[in-house]
């Protein structure tokens, strides 16, 4: 879309824009359009939404996505008494002939969905576009949970994205790796700040294959083959295929980036032995990991299901978010030395989902000497999308690990 065209928008408007092309519930779509209309499905909030949406989106999925708003949007203003446009009337005819109710997009197919930053005007950052807006075409899942969680949108990765945008410096110019990158967007967001070195992994093949095809319609070009460490671009993107389980020493060694992140990553119990041993490898520049681990815990193996106490944490407290964990070992509110320190970090944004899964990621992170700060209220992204009444970035804590 034209930025002039942008910039005649209303913010009102550009968040209703934003919200469709995210593919946001019906109902955010028309408490969005009634923001626009003043509390009311006006006509002309009817003729943006024609103009604006319905006529210029294209993509996988928004034919059913945009007649479900279409019918309820009728809906709603005919249950007010309203006029209804006639465009939207024959918009509707239309949808109902191409496409049948019985012919519904399924849970498990892939749609492309168009992810919007939007920068407040106190942003002076010279990452942020002239319109203000940043936005990434993504193919993703509709199913979250079963067979297909690598191609979903994780609310954890648009937390990490908005922290990458939010203070670039951070991650400008450093060396960047992330764990279980499922549609890409986190990396994405590295590339936009000009990252140095940009590596993306996931161990799930299908989610490897979707994540080039996200990074390919957002023009950045993307290695595979790194059998050695090559020479930095900030134009390449660096995919591998990284089953946590069977990663080996050697291997991560290659990389030793200078920052590590992950997005929703502390999930499920018999990965994280695996997950834990994988950052222990990258965050530890001066020995082995192997050499690591018996020097300072002999005898053990993250996961052999040996607790240490010295994560003292209730991760249902944590969960509910009463807990003061400041006040807790190991779990430090200090976000000072973020930029400046010479050692790898990990940067992990999760849901905390089940307490003793969390409390099972703390007890080998333990085992495996990794010290774990909590910066949940420390470093604090902008919001980036106001529009997105989906994301409860509330629920999401950030963390570093090294």
């Amino acid at each position: 879309m034209a930025e002039q065209e942008l910039d005649s928008m209303s913010l009102s408007e550009l968040r209703l824009l934003s919200a469709f092309l995210a593919m946001e519930t019906t109902d955010s779509l028309l408490c969005l359009s009634r923001e626009c209309g003043g509390g009311k499905l006006t006509e002309k909030v009817q003729s943006f939404i024609w103009d604006h949406c319905l006529t210029k989106a294209v993509g996988k999925g928004y034919e059913s996505y945009s007649k479900k708003f279409v019918k309820k949007l009728i809906t709603e203003i005919e249950s007010n008494h309203g006029n209804v446009l006639d465009e939207l009337y024959e918009q509707y005819a239309s949808y109902m002939i191409s496409f049948k109710d019985d012919n519904p997009v399924k849970e498990n197919e892939r749609v492309c969905k168009c992810i919007s930053f939007l920068f407040p005007d106190c942003f002076k950052l010279s990452i942020c576009p002239k319109s203000r807006k940043l936005v990434v075409p993504l193919q993703c899942s509709l199913n979250m949970l079963e067979g297909d969680t690598g191609c979903s949108l994780w609310p954890s990765s648009l937390f990490l994205s908005e922290l990458i945008l939010s203070y670039p410096h951070i991650f400008s110019g450093k060396s960047c790796f992330e764990v279980g990158s499922g549609v890409g967007l986190v990396g994405i967001c590295l590339a936009h700040v000009k990252a140095s070195k940009v590596i993306l992994s996931d161990g799930d093949l299908s989610t490897l294959a979707n994540m080039k095809l996200n990074l390919e319609k957002n023009r950045l070009n993307i290695e595979t083959n790194l059998p050695e460490p090559s020479i930095e671009n900030q134009n390449v993107v660096k995919c591998i295929h990284l089953p946590w389980e069977s990663a080996s020493e050697k291997e991560l060694q290659n990389f030793m980036p200078e920052l590590i992140l992950g997005a929703d990553v502390i999930y499920d119990p018999s990965c994280l032995p695996h997950l834990v041993k994988v950052l222990a490898i990258l965050l530890n520049k001066k020995k082995s990991y192997i050499e690591n681990r018996e020097g300072s815990i002999p005898n053990s193996f993250p996961g052999d299901g040996k607790v240490n106490d010295t994560h003292d944490l209730d991760a249902s407290s944590f969960h509910a978010q009463r807990i003061n964990t400041s006040e807790v070992k190991g779990i430090i509110n200090d976000a000072v030395d973020l930029v400046s320190r010479a050692d790898p970090v990990a940067y992990i944004a999760s849901v905390i989902r089940n307490a003793d899964t969390f409390d099972r990621f703390l007890a080998l992170a333990d085992q495996a000497d990794l010290r774990i700060k909590d910066l949940t209220s420390t470093l604090r992204p902008f919001d980036l999308l106001p529009y997105m009444k989906s994301y409860d970035r509330s629920s999401i804590r950030l963390f570093t690990v090294t």
